[in-house]
């Protein structure tokens, strides 16, 4: 059984800054790309960042040079670095990552509950 377990989220003012952290447990074998996702309401979930294996970033374009992605594979965990937020990434925040539970299984796609960031004065 593999979980992915968000955290970090919270109440934060415009230009203020947070760090959001999943990490992945259970039987893990191998985890290859991870990512972040969010979704606010009345709109469909959107991919914010992703990042491979061995490091390689992509953004959206709403969150390039605000955000940073990255992850500590010997915690098989990821993170998002959320810097000069606004009112427009209110959301519900999801990380997802492929993961092999062992080495005769193909990389399934596993997701987190959320975690809510809600960016307000």
């Amino acid at each position: 059984q593999v979980q992915l377990v968000e955290s970090g989220g919270g109440l934060v003012q415009p230009g203020g800054s947070l760090r959001l952290s999943c990490a992945a447990s259970g039987t893990i074998f191998s985890i290859n790309d991870m990512g972040w996702h969010r979704q606010a309401p009345g709109k469909q979930r959107e991919l914010v960042a992703t990042i491979t294996s061995g490091g390689r970033s992509d953004y959206a374009d709403s969150v390039k040079g605000r955000f940073t992605i990255s992850r500590d594979n010997a915690k098989n965990t990821v993170y998002l670095q959320m810097d000069s937020l606004k009112p427009e990434d209110t959301a519900v925040y999801y990380c997802n990552a492929y993961i092999r539970p062992n080495e005769y299984r193909p990389p399934r796609d596993y997701w987190g509950r959320g975690t809510q960031v809600t960016v307000s004065s």
